[in-house]
Protein backbone atom coordinates (compact mmCIF):
# COMPACT_ATOMS: atom_id res chain seq x y z
CA UNK A 1 0.00 0.00 0.00
CA UNK A 2 1.63 3.32 -0.64
CA UNK A 3 2.21 5.80 2.12
CA UNK A 4 -0.52 8.51 3.22
CA UNK A 5 0.31 11.82 1.36
CA UNK A 6 0.69 13.18 5.24
CA UNK A 7 2.98 9.86 5.12
CA UNK A 8 4.67 11.14 2.13
CA UNK A 9 5.57 14.43 3.46
CA UNK A 10 7.15 13.26 6.30
CA UNK A 11 9.59 10.95 4.65
CA UNK A 12 11.13 12.67 2.39
CA UNK A 13 12.48 15.35 4.02
CA UNK A 14 15.78 16.91 5.05
CA UNK A 15 16.09 14.39 8.09
CA UNK A 16 19.72 12.94 8.53
CA UNK A 17 19.93 9.59 7.25
CA UNK A 18 22.96 7.03 8.71
CA UNK A 19 23.99 4.29 7.68
CA UNK A 20 26.47 2.12 9.36
CA UNK A 21 29.08 -0.07 7.27
CA UNK A 22 31.01 -3.32 8.19
CA UNK A 23 29.63 -4.50 11.15
CA UNK A 24 28.78 -8.08 12.35
CA UNK A 25 25.00 -7.23 13.36
CA UNK A 26 23.03 -9.12 15.60
CA UNK A 27 20.32 -9.74 14.16
CA UNK A 28 17.09 -12.18 14.41
CA UNK A 29 18.74 -14.41 16.81
CA UNK A 30 21.96 -14.48 14.47
CA UNK A 31 25.25 -12.46 13.41
CA UNK A 32 25.21 -11.32 9.97
CA UNK A 33 28.79 -10.47 8.75
CA UNK A 34 29.53 -7.28 6.81
CA UNK A 35 25.52 -6.11 7.33
CA UNK A 36 24.52 -2.33 7.42
CA UNK A 37 21.65 -0.66 9.19
CA UNK A 38 20.24 2.57 7.97
CA UNK A 39 18.96 5.19 10.71
CA UNK A 40 16.98 8.36 10.92
CA UNK A 41 14.92 10.39 13.47
CA UNK A 42 16.41 8.15 16.30
CA UNK A 43 15.15 4.97 14.64
CA UNK A 44 16.01 1.90 12.30
CA UNK A 45 14.56 2.36 9.28
CA UNK A 46 13.87 0.19 6.24
CA UNK A 47 16.40 0.62 3.16
CA UNK A 48 14.02 -0.38 0.56
CA UNK A 49 11.77 2.50 1.69
CA UNK A 50 14.67 4.80 1.46
CA UNK A 51 15.95 3.45 -2.00
CA UNK A 52 13.01 2.33 -3.86
CA UNK A 53 10.44 5.02 -2.83
CA UNK A 54 12.91 7.85 -1.62
CA UNK A 55 15.38 7.63 -4.05
CA UNK A 56 17.41 8.95 -0.98
CA UNK A 57 21.14 7.97 0.21
CA UNK A 58 23.11 8.40 3.60
CA UNK A 59 24.49 11.86 4.93
CA UNK A 60 26.78 9.97 7.15
CA UNK A 61 28.33 6.48 6.51
CA UNK A 62 29.94 5.01 10.28
CA UNK A 63 32.09 2.29 9.72
CA UNK A 64 32.34 -0.69 12.44
CA UNK A 65 35.43 -1.45 11.13
CA UNK A 66 34.15 -5.40 11.93
CA UNK A 67 33.11 -4.92 15.42
CA UNK A 68 29.88 -7.14 16.87
CA UNK A 69 26.80 -4.02 16.35
CA UNK A 70 24.41 -5.12 19.24
CA UNK A 71 20.96 -3.33 20.76
CA UNK A 72 22.11 -1.26 23.53
CA UNK A 73 21.59 -2.73 27.26
CA UNK A 74 19.12 -2.64 29.22
CA UNK A 75 19.25 -2.61 33.06
CA UNK A 76 15.67 -3.60 35.19
CA UNK A 77 17.21 -3.35 38.53
CA UNK A 78 19.78 -0.35 39.47
CA UNK A 79 18.78 0.92 42.85
CA UNK A 80 21.90 3.27 42.78
CA UNK A 81 25.42 4.59 41.83
CA UNK A 82 28.26 6.71 41.72
CA UNK A 83 26.92 7.53 45.19
CA UNK A 84 23.54 8.67 44.40
CA UNK A 85 20.91 6.46 46.36
CA UNK A 86 17.44 6.40 43.97
CA UNK A 87 15.74 6.01 47.15
CA UNK A 88 17.24 7.51 49.97
CA UNK A 89 18.04 10.75 48.34
CA UNK A 90 14.25 10.79 47.18
CA UNK A 91 14.50 14.32 47.86
CA UNK A 92 16.64 15.36 45.39
CA UNK A 93 15.96 12.65 43.00
CA UNK A 94 16.13 14.35 40.08
CA UNK A 95 19.65 15.33 40.49
CA UNK A 96 20.73 11.70 40.90
CA UNK A 97 18.52 10.63 37.88
CA UNK A 98 20.56 12.72 35.75
CA UNK A 99 24.21 11.64 36.80
CA UNK A 100 23.10 8.42 36.87
CA UNK A 101 21.46 7.90 33.24
CA UNK A 102 25.03 9.83 31.87
CA UNK A 103 27.28 7.60 34.16
CA UNK A 104 25.73 4.37 33.26
CA UNK A 105 26.20 4.87 29.43
CA UNK A 106 29.98 3.68 30.39
CA UNK A 107 28.12 0.50 31.19
CA UNK A 108 26.38 -0.43 27.58
CA UNK A 109 23.13 0.51 29.28
CA UNK A 110 20.95 2.95 27.11
CA UNK A 111 18.03 2.09 29.32
CA UNK A 112 17.00 1.25 32.37
CA UNK A 113 14.21 0.64 35.40
CA UNK A 114 15.68 3.31 38.46
CA UNK A 115 14.64 0.87 41.20
CA UNK A 116 13.37 2.06 44.53
CA UNK A 117 14.08 -0.53 47.66
CA UNK A 118 11.09 -1.05 50.08
CA UNK A 119 9.60 2.48 51.67
CA UNK A 120 7.12 4.28 53.26
CA UNK A 121 4.29 6.07 51.70
CA UNK A 122 5.94 9.32 51.09
CA UNK A 123 8.52 8.08 49.42
CA UNK A 124 6.83 6.78 46.61
CA UNK A 125 4.31 9.98 46.57
CA UNK A 126 7.91 12.05 46.02
CA UNK A 127 9.78 9.69 43.62
CA UNK A 128 7.08 8.24 40.84
CA UNK A 129 6.19 11.73 39.74
CA UNK A 130 9.91 12.06 38.42
CA UNK A 131 9.98 8.27 37.47
CA UNK A 132 7.81 8.62 34.31
CA UNK A 133 9.64 7.29 31.08
CA UNK A 134 11.88 9.60 29.16
CA UNK A 135 13.79 9.29 26.32
CA UNK A 136 17.30 9.01 26.33
CA UNK A 137 19.76 11.18 24.56
CA UNK A 138 23.36 12.02 24.20
CA UNK A 139 22.95 15.41 26.45
CA UNK A 140 20.52 13.24 28.90
CA UNK A 141 22.00 9.74 29.19
CA UNK A 142 20.24 6.88 28.94
CA UNK A 143 16.13 6.28 28.69
CA UNK A 144 14.19 6.06 31.88
CA UNK A 145 11.84 2.98 31.35
CA UNK A 146 9.85 4.18 34.41
CA UNK A 147 10.63 2.56 38.25
CA UNK A 148 11.25 -0.78 39.57
CA UNK A 149 9.53 -0.74 42.88
CA UNK A 150 11.10 -3.33 44.99
CA UNK A 151 8.77 -3.62 47.89
CA UNK A 152 7.32 -3.37 50.76
CA UNK A 153 5.15 -6.13 50.24
CA UNK A 154 7.30 -8.91 51.02
CA UNK A 155 8.36 -12.12 53.35
CA UNK A 156 9.80 -11.13 56.97
CA UNK A 157 11.71 -13.72 56.21
CA UNK A 158 13.59 -12.88 53.36
CA UNK A 159 13.69 -8.93 53.47
CA UNK A 160 17.54 -8.98 53.01
CA UNK A 161 18.65 -5.45 53.32
CA UNK A 162 15.45 -3.67 53.03
CA UNK A 163 14.03 -2.17 55.91
CA UNK A 164 12.08 -4.23 58.32
CA UNK A 165 10.06 -1.49 59.41
CA UNK A 166 8.53 -0.60 56.06
CA UNK A 167 7.06 -4.28 55.43
CA UNK A 168 3.21 -4.81 54.45
CA UNK A 169 0.97 -7.28 53.46
CA UNK A 170 -2.45 -7.40 51.34
CA UNK A 171 -4.83 -8.71 53.40
CA UNK A 172 -7.25 -5.69 51.32
CA UNK A 173 -5.59 -6.91 47.95
CA UNK A 174 -4.98 -3.80 45.46
CA UNK A 175 -6.11 -1.41 47.95
CA UNK A 176 -3.41 -1.89 50.17
CA UNK A 177 -0.89 -1.87 47.75
CA UNK A 178 -2.69 1.89 46.38
CA UNK A 179 -1.98 2.68 50.09
CA UNK A 180 1.39 2.69 50.00
CA UNK A 181 2.35 3.44 46.19
CA UNK A 182 -0.64 5.68 45.55
CA UNK A 183 -3.23 5.55 42.53
CA UNK A 184 -2.02 2.83 40.35
CA UNK A 185 -4.00 4.33 37.32
CA UNK A 186 -2.53 7.57 38.03
CA UNK A 187 1.30 5.96 38.07
CA UNK A 188 0.80 3.68 35.58
CA UNK A 189 3.29 5.63 33.53
CA UNK A 190 5.58 5.39 36.02
CA UNK A 191 5.64 1.81 36.89
CA UNK A 192 7.48 -0.65 34.86
CA UNK A 193 8.04 -3.31 37.28
CA UNK A 194 6.91 -4.73 40.76
CA UNK A 195 8.42 -7.15 42.96
CA UNK A 196 5.86 -8.58 45.94
CA UNK A 197 5.85 -11.99 47.74
CA UNK A 198 3.26 -14.41 46.78
CA UNK A 199 3.23 -15.69 50.22
CA UNK A 200 2.74 -12.22 51.97
CA UNK A 201 -1.19 -12.33 53.41
CA UNK A 202 -3.69 -11.64 50.49
CA UNK A 203 -1.02 -10.81 47.53
CA UNK A 204 -2.26 -13.82 45.77
CA UNK A 205 -5.53 -12.68 45.20
CA UNK A 206 -3.89 -8.95 44.52
CA UNK A 207 -1.86 -9.82 41.78
CA UNK A 208 -4.36 -10.02 39.02
CA UNK A 209 -5.63 -7.00 39.29
CA UNK A 210 -1.91 -5.67 39.48
CA UNK A 211 -0.81 -7.70 36.24
CA UNK A 212 -3.58 -5.20 34.67
CA UNK A 213 -2.06 -2.72 35.95
CA UNK A 214 1.34 -2.43 35.65
CA UNK A 215 3.96 -4.24 33.08
CA UNK A 216 5.64 -6.94 35.15
CA UNK A 217 4.80 -8.43 38.57
CA UNK A 218 8.06 -10.18 39.59
CA UNK A 219 8.04 -12.82 42.43
CA UNK A 220 10.66 -12.25 44.87
CA UNK A 221 12.20 -11.63 48.53
CA UNK A 222 9.81 -14.72 49.43
CA UNK A 223 9.72 -17.76 51.21
CA UNK A 224 6.84 -19.32 49.19
CA UNK A 225 7.10 -23.02 48.51
CA UNK A 226 6.49 -24.01 45.14
CA UNK A 227 3.16 -24.27 44.73
CA UNK A 228 2.41 -21.00 46.05
CA UNK A 229 5.24 -19.57 43.49
CA UNK A 230 3.23 -21.29 40.67
CA UNK A 231 0.02 -19.51 41.54
CA UNK A 232 1.88 -16.60 41.64
CA UNK A 233 2.82 -16.99 38.31
CA UNK A 234 -0.94 -18.69 36.97
CA UNK A 235 -2.47 -15.35 38.35
CA UNK A 236 -0.28 -12.84 36.33
CA UNK A 237 3.35 -12.70 37.78
CA UNK A 238 6.13 -13.23 34.94
CA UNK A 239 9.14 -12.78 35.54
CA UNK A 240 11.53 -13.95 39.54
CA UNK A 241 13.53 -11.33 41.12
CA UNK A 242 16.97 -11.77 41.52
CA UNK A 243 16.66 -15.34 41.06
CA UNK A 244 18.46 -17.47 44.02
CA UNK A 245 18.86 -14.22 46.15
CA UNK A 246 16.28 -13.73 49.12
CA UNK A 247 14.18 -17.03 48.62
CA UNK A 248 14.45 -20.46 50.03
CA UNK A 249 17.20 -22.23 48.42
CA UNK A 250 16.70 -25.13 46.43
CA UNK A 251 15.52 -28.26 48.38
CA UNK A 252 14.73 -31.86 46.43
CA UNK A 253 11.11 -32.01 48.09
CA UNK A 254 10.68 -28.14 47.44
CA UNK A 255 12.20 -26.04 45.63
CA UNK A 256 10.80 -23.10 46.53
CA UNK A 257 10.81 -19.97 43.92
CA UNK A 258 13.52 -21.56 42.37
CA UNK A 259 11.58 -24.36 41.15
CA UNK A 260 9.79 -22.53 38.84
CA UNK A 261 12.85 -22.74 36.37
CA UNK A 262 11.09 -26.78 35.96
CA UNK A 263 7.79 -26.29 36.30
CA UNK A 264 5.37 -26.96 33.65
CA UNK A 265 3.67 -23.61 33.11
CA UNK A 266 4.70 -21.17 31.30
CA UNK A 267 8.10 -20.53 32.88
CA UNK A 268 8.79 -16.87 34.24
CA UNK A 269 12.03 -14.41 33.14
CA UNK A 270 14.33 -14.07 35.72
CA UNK A 271 16.79 -11.40 37.30
CA UNK A 272 20.11 -13.09 38.03
CA UNK A 273 23.20 -11.00 39.40
CA UNK A 274 26.05 -12.12 37.17
CA UNK A 275 28.89 -10.53 39.10
CA UNK A 276 30.45 -14.35 40.50
CA UNK A 277 29.67 -12.82 43.82
CA UNK A 278 26.17 -12.76 44.21
CA UNK A 279 25.42 -16.16 42.53
CA UNK A 280 27.78 -19.25 42.02
CA UNK A 281 29.26 -19.37 38.18
CA UNK A 282 27.66 -23.28 38.69
CA UNK A 283 23.79 -21.85 39.78
CA UNK A 284 23.89 -19.66 36.89
CA UNK A 285 24.83 -22.55 34.61
CA UNK A 286 22.09 -24.28 36.33
CA UNK A 287 19.49 -21.74 35.78
CA UNK A 288 20.76 -21.14 31.70
CA UNK A 289 20.47 -24.56 31.10
CA UNK A 290 17.18 -24.88 32.84
CA UNK A 291 15.37 -21.65 30.46
CA UNK A 292 17.84 -19.96 28.41
CA UNK A 293 15.15 -17.73 27.19
CA UNK A 294 14.33 -16.33 30.21
CA UNK A 295 17.90 -14.89 31.57
CA UNK A 296 17.90 -11.18 32.10
CA UNK A 297 21.23 -9.58 33.39
CA UNK A 298 20.77 -7.32 36.11
CA UNK A 299 23.14 -5.90 38.39
CA UNK A 300 21.35 -4.49 41.11
CA UNK A 301 23.92 -2.01 41.68
CA UNK A 302 23.30 0.46 44.72
CA UNK A 303 24.65 3.61 45.57
CA UNK A 304 28.16 3.01 45.89
CA UNK A 305 28.83 1.11 42.78
CA UNK A 306 31.42 2.77 40.52
CA UNK A 307 33.25 4.42 43.59
CA UNK A 308 36.34 4.27 43.90
CA UNK A 309 37.87 1.13 46.75
CA UNK A 310 37.03 2.45 50.14
CA UNK A 311 34.71 3.22 53.08
CA UNK A 312 31.57 5.12 52.70
CA UNK A 313 28.58 6.29 54.46
CA UNK A 314 25.89 6.07 52.28
CA UNK A 315 22.04 6.93 53.99
CA UNK A 316 22.17 5.11 56.94
CA UNK A 317 24.45 2.51 56.05
CA UNK A 318 28.57 2.04 56.18
CA UNK A 319 30.01 -0.05 53.39
CA UNK A 320 33.10 -0.82 51.93
CA UNK A 321 34.13 -1.17 48.31
CA UNK A 322 36.80 -3.73 47.91
CA UNK A 323 36.71 -4.91 43.92
CA UNK A 324 33.45 -6.43 42.79
CA UNK A 325 31.99 -6.71 46.05
CA UNK A 326 30.68 -4.32 48.41
CA UNK A 327 29.86 -5.62 52.09
CA UNK A 328 28.40 -3.99 55.14
CA UNK A 329 31.46 -2.39 57.17
CA UNK A 330 33.23 -5.00 59.31
CA UNK A 331 31.33 -8.03 58.18
CA UNK A 332 31.29 -10.19 54.98
CA UNK A 333 27.82 -9.47 54.39
CA UNK A 334 27.21 -8.14 50.78
CA UNK A 335 25.26 -4.79 50.64
CA UNK A 336 25.29 -4.70 46.96
CA UNK A 337 26.69 -5.43 43.63
CA UNK A 338 29.88 -3.44 41.91
CA UNK A 339 29.72 -4.71 38.41
CA UNK A 340 29.21 -3.00 35.14
CA UNK A 341 26.30 -4.38 32.75
CA UNK A 342 28.84 -5.15 30.31
CA UNK A 343 30.69 -7.37 32.57
CA UNK A 344 27.88 -9.27 33.30
CA UNK A 345 27.28 -10.21 29.77
CA UNK A 346 31.24 -11.01 29.80
CA UNK A 347 30.55 -13.42 33.18
CA UNK A 348 27.05 -14.84 31.78
CA UNK A 349 28.86 -16.22 28.41
CA UNK A 350 32.11 -17.37 30.49
CA UNK A 351 29.94 -19.34 33.39
CA UNK A 352 27.23 -20.63 30.86
CA UNK A 353 29.29 -21.67 27.79
CA UNK A 354 26.45 -20.03 25.77
CA UNK A 355 26.44 -17.65 22.48
CA UNK A 356 27.54 -14.33 21.83
CA UNK A 357 24.26 -14.14 20.76
CA UNK A 358 22.30 -15.50 23.94
CA UNK A 359 24.50 -13.73 26.14
CA UNK A 360 23.43 -10.62 24.61
CA UNK A 361 19.94 -11.10 23.81
CA UNK A 362 19.64 -11.87 28.23
CA UNK A 363 20.77 -8.50 28.46
CA UNK A 364 19.25 -6.86 25.79
CA UNK A 365 15.71 -8.87 24.28
CA UNK A 366 14.73 -10.88 27.62
CA UNK A 367 14.22 -7.53 29.64
CA UNK A 368 12.21 -5.95 26.66
CA UNK A 369 9.86 -8.49 26.64
CA UNK A 370 9.53 -8.66 30.49
CA UNK A 371 8.40 -4.88 30.04
CA UNK A 372 6.87 -5.58 26.78
CA UNK A 373 8.87 -3.00 24.69
CA UNK A 374 10.64 -5.61 22.15
CA UNK A 375 8.88 -3.93 19.18
CA UNK A 376 10.99 -0.71 19.75
CA UNK A 377 14.10 -1.80 22.09
CA UNK A 378 16.42 -4.59 22.62
CA UNK A 379 16.52 -4.97 18.78
CA UNK A 380 18.18 -3.50 15.90
CA UNK A 381 14.71 -4.33 14.00
CA UNK A 382 13.39 -1.72 11.60
CA UNK A 383 11.01 0.22 13.75
CA UNK A 384 13.21 0.42 16.57
CA UNK A 385 14.88 2.63 18.55
CA UNK A 386 18.36 3.34 17.71
CA UNK A 387 20.10 2.47 20.72
CA UNK A 388 23.16 0.22 19.87
CA UNK A 389 26.77 -0.36 20.98
CA UNK A 390 29.58 -1.84 18.83
CA UNK A 391 32.00 -4.23 21.00
CA UNK A 392 34.78 -6.23 20.24
CA UNK A 393 35.31 -10.12 20.20
CA UNK A 394 35.56 -10.17 24.16
CA UNK A 395 32.46 -7.80 24.56
CA UNK A 396 34.18 -5.08 26.00
CA UNK A 397 32.46 -2.05 25.02
CA UNK A 398 34.00 0.26 22.07
CA UNK A 399 31.03 2.71 21.13
CA UNK A 400 27.91 3.34 21.91
CA UNK A 401 24.63 5.17 20.06
CA UNK A 402 21.90 6.29 21.89
CA UNK A 403 18.53 7.50 19.72
CA UNK A 404 20.59 7.10 17.11
CA UNK A 405 23.64 9.94 17.93
CA UNK A 406 26.98 8.45 19.20
CA UNK A 407 27.92 9.28 22.89
CA UNK A 408 31.41 10.03 23.98
CA UNK A 409 32.16 7.28 26.40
Amino acid sequence: MPPSVETSTTLVNNSKITKIINGRILKNGQIVENDYLWIREGKFVDPAQLFYEENSSPDEIIDARGALVVPGFIELQLNGAYGVDFTGDYQTIEEGLKKVSKAILDQGVTSYCPTIVSSFPNVYERVLPALVPRKGCVEEGAEILGAHLEGPFMSDLKYGAHDVNTLRDAKKGITDLESVYGNLDNHNKAISLITVAPDVDGMLDAIPELAKRVPCVSLGHTAALTTVAEEGVRRGAKMVTHLFNAMNQFHHRDPGCIGLLGSSLERPFYGIICDGVHVHPNSVKIAYYSHPKGACLVTDAMAAAGLAEGSYTLGKMNVEVKGKKITIAGTDTIAGSNVKMYECVQNFKQFTGCTTVEAIEAATLHPAQVLGIENRKGTLNNGADADFLFLDDDLNLLRLFINGQEAQL
